[in-house]
């Protein structure tokens, strides 16, 4: 296999502009030993070559069309720092951002049909997926109608799911009684609604089709290739921000949000020693899916060109603002203050107290501290494992390996 360097070179200097936001902070990691020797060599005139190819003159500038409506998604997996991510949309007063609708999809299929139907419903599912983006990307809220329980009457619902992380559904017109000062409440996700009641589905549409852009976070779409027809679909200008992480992180925080389902993990992990069933195949699947969907980039299909952006949720902790701006110069839409506010206020602050910390979704952190966290909470044993199910993944996405206990402890020394 060859040196990871290669690999993310490719996703940053695509012709199709498949970008990826690592630009600088990848040159840092030439400086380590490369594990294939007799493949890296020669090094050193691959960087300088690397170098002159990827400065950042060379990553496309915003694009002209700043003013037409964008369709922005971001996809992910569970517990990859989506939920921060999305924030920086959320924040933004021109966009409509919505915290993963597609729960109600999931939820109607999982509660009607046995198991057995929902395996052979796999491709239903994803259809009905596909099919509510496009009428949400278009401000039709109508559609969803069908798949809230309980049923929405007049078009009013008290079941949408994760209301309170949407602004735009917790400020006027959507709720009257909101205002600006109430979103200092976050992440506490009581007060939306209490203060705005009932949500109106035809408002949500109407406040949808007022703002410029509309932007939706999923962790429910598996790979980027499902999401081909969207982006062949005239209708759309869909932008899509793939948000990866760290494989090991992302076991780490599931544990931690999920303790019921990752209870023998939990037990490994305290004990150091493996309980006779640990269902390896969940974290097994998720980097089977990042995999996927980075080497489809790499296969320069058409309609990917200039519509898919590759994040590292690592060098969106270390880098925020940075990285924002390179997001929004991806959409092709101008960064607002509020944006930037929003990343100072809420990415240096202390290590979260406990019961903060019970808080899953919570988008307030040191996010420097939070993407390394994961290093000082799971066993070397544990972190071997997870290494070996997705050496691939880690290999395509520029993370390093550990060898020792020590290696992994060691926080000084970055594995990005």
């Amino acid at each position: 296999m060859e040196c990871s360097w290669k690999t993310l070179l490719l996703l940053v200097c695509t012709s199709l502009g498949v970008q990826y936001t690592a630009i600088r902070s990848l040159r840092d990691s030439f400086s380590g030993p490369c594990q294939d020797f007799t493949l890296c060599q020669e090094r050193q005139s691959k960087e300088q070559r690397w170098k002159s190819l990827c400065d950042d003159s060379h990553v496309p500038a915003e694009s002209s069309a700043a003013t037409s409506q964008k369709h922005i998604l971001l996809l992910a997996q569970t517990r990859s720092g989506s939920s921060f991510t999305g924030q920086l949309f959320n924040q933004h007063p021109g966009i409509f951002y919505v915290f993963e609708p597609l729960y109600h999809v999931q939820q109607a299929f999982t509660n009607s049909s046995s198991r057995l139907q929902r395996a052979l419903d796999g491709k239903a599912l994803l259809g009905a997926y596909r099919d509510l983006l496009l009428n949400l990307y278009n401000c039709d809220f109508s559609f969803l109608e069908s798949y809230i329980r309980p049923e929405p009457q007049d078009h009013m619902t008290a079941a949408f799911f994760r209301r309170s992380s949407s602004h735009a559904l917790c400020t006027p017109p959507v709720c009257p009684g909101g205002g600006e000062g109430i979103l200092e409440g976050q992440p506490d996700e009581s007060w939306c609604p209490k203060k705005c009641q009932a949500l109106n589905l035809s408002l949500a549409s109407q406040a949808c089709q007022a703002r410029s852009h509309v932007a939706i976070k999923t962790v429910r779409i598996p790979e980027v290739g499902d999401l081909r027809t969207l982006s062949e679909d005239p209708r759309l200008d869909l932008r899509i921000v793939h948000l990866v992480r760290d494989p090991r992180a992302i076991l780490a925080s599931r544990m931690t949000a999920f303790g019921g389902k990752f209870r023998a993990w939990k037990v490994w992990n305290a004990t150091g020693r493996q309980p006779r069933y640990v269902d390896l195949t969940q974290i097994t699947r998720t980097c089977r899916d990042i995999e996927y969907s980075v080497e489809t980039a790499l296969q320069k299909p058409t309609w990917l060109r200039g519509r898919y952006l590759l994040v590292r949720y690592e060098d969106l902790a270390h880098n925020p603002e940075e990285k924002g701006k390179e997001i929004y110069r991806f959409l092709g839409v101008d960064l607002h203050h509020q944006v930037l506010t929003w990343i100072s206020q809420n990415t240096n602050g202390t290590a979260p107290s406990s019961s903060e910390w019970n808080y899953k979704y919570s988008t307030s952190r040191d996010s420097k501290a939070t993407a390394q966290s994961w290093r000082v909470h799971l066993n070397f044993d544990i972190v071997k494992t997870v290494q070996s199910l997705c050496n691939r993944t880690l290999s395509l996405l520029g993370y390093k390996l550990v060898q020792s206990v020590d290696e992994l402890k060691d926080i000084t020394n970055t594995l990005t």
